[in-house]
């Protein structure tokens, strides 16, 4: 599979000449089959699913995507996404079940007057909105599997994506010092990629905790007991510069390689 990191900012987007390098556009990732030319996966809706009109060979986007959770940065590019907000899309999104909403109602608590004009069904194509459980299920031609993990304000999941080639994970929003749980360190374990959560520093730490989000530090201990293959670093700061992480790049240690996460950047993952 073919994954290319359209998102790569947490929080606000971070416009501007300080983050022209890697991005100020927030979370999103799209997924693309080993084979195909277009992606048919994407992970979150932030300000980055905007970029994945580009990436299609035609006008409307057929597939799937999957929602870690329901804060603005992850789901604002949503009704700005113009593929498949297109009367021939097909699009199924999958988000965190809670409150015994539907996916629809739980979106539209966001999405609808007066916070924003238009709600979930005024999407043009087919749209489905589903409120998952954890567990596994195969999704847009990929074996997908979502599990809780840590983090501030509403529930959120980690995704493992895997098909017969390899695997990665995604948790972009995700406090491992306030826990790691049994089924979210399984749905890690032995990835050949993880894009994980790495928002502050360790000088940091007091706000980390505060906001439910990962250290750098955090991040390379998880991927050292999980065995992944490589750590994408993601979701960063809106306030770090280009120049903060290009410094972050030539400093970082770790046993498997990191690459600090770029916004345009394409993984190739082949086990």
């Amino acid at each position: 599979m073919k994954i290319r990191l359209l998102g790569v900012r947490g929080s606000t987007p971070a416009p501007g000449a300080d983050f022209v390098r890697y991005g100020g556009h927030t979370s999103c990732v799209a997924i693309t089959p080993s084979g195909e030319s277009d992606p048919t996966l994407l992970l979150d809706a932030g300000t980055g699913i905007r970029s994945v009109t580009e990436l299609l060979s035609g006008p409307a986007f057929h597939g799937s995507i999957l929602l870690t959770h329901l804060h603005w940065d992850h789901v604002c590019g949503l009704p700005f996404f113009g593929a498949g907000d297109h009367p021939a899309s097909s699009v199924d999104v999958h988000l965190p079940a809670q409150l015994r909403c539907s996916g629809r109602d739980l979106l539209a608590r966001g999405m609808s007057p007066p916070s924003f004009p238009i709600g979930p069904e005024d999407l043009r194509g087919n749209w489905t909105f589903r409120a998952e459980e954890p567990g596994a299920r195969r999704i847009a031609g990929f074996e997908v599997g979502c599990a809780d993990v840590a983090h501030k304000g509403g529930r959120t999941y980690g995704y493992r994506v895997s098909d017969a080639h390899g695997a990665i994970a995604y948790l972009p929003d995700h406090n491992p010092a306030r826990g790691r749980s049994d089924r979210a360190l399984e749905l890690i374990a032995g990835v050949d990629v993880l894009l994980h959560d790495a928002q502050f520093v360790e000088s940091e730490r007091a706000m980390a905790d505060d906001y439910g989000h990962a250290t750098v530090n955090d991040a390379i201990a998880l991927a050292v007991r999980a065995q992944v293959g490589t750590l994408v670093l993601t979701h960063h700061s809106p306030t770090r510069t280009d120049d903060e992480l290009d410094l972050m790049a030539a400093t970082v240690s770790a046993p498997m390689p990191v690459i600090i996460g770029r916004e345009g950047q394409v993984l190739e993952v082949n086990g």
